[in-house]
This record gives C-alpha cells, structure tokens and sequence, in this order.
C-alpha cells in the first residue's frame, strides 16, 4: 500500500470554505452554484444526444449475453447519502463484485460487448439520469461502495464533500491504470479547487480518453502539475 496522502490545508491561492472537521472544499462562484446549473442543460441535451447510442447498445447486449440491461448497485454520494447509479451490465450476469478487486478490459467476467462498451465509456451514459436527479454531477469524483467509504480517512472523507461525477480529474490522469491512493490525492485535490477552468479542461480532457485510453493519460500525482497546489 501506498503511504497516506499528506493532509495539509490548500493553498490560499484557492478559495475555499472549510467544513466542519477542517476539511476544505471550493468556494469558486461556480461551484457554489454555476456548475449545478449546467450540469443540468448538459445532462438534458446529453441524453438527448446519447440515446441512438444507447439504444444500439442495449440491442447489442441482448444479442450477446443474457441478462438485465441495467446493473445498480448502491453507492456512496455528497456528505455520504446512498443513491443507485445506472450502469449498462458488461460483465456476466449473477457475478457478485468484490469491492476491494480492479477489473481491468481483460477481465474474465467481462463480456465481449462489455469490453467495447466500458472501452469507451458508453455504459457510464445512463448515469445522466443521476445527474438530473441531483445525485451526481457532470464533473466529480466516481461514486465508490459504501464498503470503501466506511474505511475513509479524514483525507479520503473529502471526496465526499461533492457530488460524485461521471468523469472526473482522476479519470483524466490514469483512472484504474494509476493505484487507488493515487486516484484520491487527484480527487480531493479537485474538491479543494475546482472551478470553470478547471472543469472545461477535465472535459476535454475525457474525449482524448475516450479516443486514445487511459494509460496514454496515466501519471502519478506527485508528477502532475497540480502537486503544488495541495
């Protein structure tokens, strides 16, 4: 396991609002409330434009392996409140997850429709919907299994300070190809200070992602240029 992230206050450069067990979180005008408000307009138009792609996948699936479309598993979201995500089923169907295992595309259990719908993060697309419904945002660190967040950290407790996302500043610089610890100094470092800039160039960011994958992304916080502003 990797040392534990320093838990050293943010920069004053910053701005942020401190919680009540010290922790700090971004009190840019967009995060306290510019954001919300596209999440929405993008979630919307999102789907909109999502749904051929959705409906191409879901006949796929169906016609490769049997089984339920969507997968659902409960999630720990903001200030830890549980919600569902949505997800399309890539992986056979009964399999029990094991919260403390990384799938990688070569997994076993993943199905060969799956490993081209995970690839290109088309069955992350029905998780618009919890964007609607305010459970997530657009932008954010990924939702993690209660069985994770119980162990938490005061650092690692950060993360939950806002909405988890479908794409995320972790998700940008490796994601399931860099360690865990490594994807939560990425992750509380975005809730210390994201704002507009920072979210249009995250969202850039995921489309070469998508088109390239993640290893051509992935490097260790410490060599990311963001390691001077914990």
């Amino acid at each position: 396991m990797a040392d534990r992230p320093s838990t050293s206050p943010p920069s004053r450069r910053s701005p942020a609002t401190a919680g009540a067990s010290g922790e700090t979180v971004s009190n840019t005008l967009w995060a306290r409330g510019g954001k919300r408000a596209v999440d929405l307009v993008l979630s919307l138009v999102g789907f909109a434009i999502a749904s051929p792609i959705l409906l191409l996948a879901i006949a796929l699936m169906k016609l490769t392996s049997p089984g339920p479309i969507l997968y659902t598993q409960v999630r720990t979201g903001k200030n830890g409140k549980p919600f569902q995500p949505y997800k399309l089923r890539t992986m056979t169907a009964g399999r029990k997850h094991d919260p403390n295992e990384i799938v990688p595309l070569d997994h076993a259990a993943i199905t060969r429709a799956g490993r081209m719908l995970r690839r290109f993060k088309i069955d992350e697309l029905p998780q618009i919907l919890n964007v609607v419904s305010g459970d997530m945002a657009m932008l954010g660190p990924r939702p993690t299994l209660p069985e994770q967040t119980r162990e938490y950290d005061a650092f690692k407790k950060q993360r939950l300070l806002v909405r988890p996302g479908l794409t995320g500043l972790a998700q940008v610089n490796g994601n399931a190809v860099i360690s865990w610890d490594e994807r939560i100094k990425y992750d509380v470092h975005y809730v210390r200070h994201h704002g507009l800039v920072m979210d249009v160039g995250i969202l850039a960011k995921t489309l070469l992602v998508v088109i390239l994958g993640e290893e051509r992304f992935a490097r260790p916080f410490d060599e990311s240029p963001y390691t001077n502003r914990q």
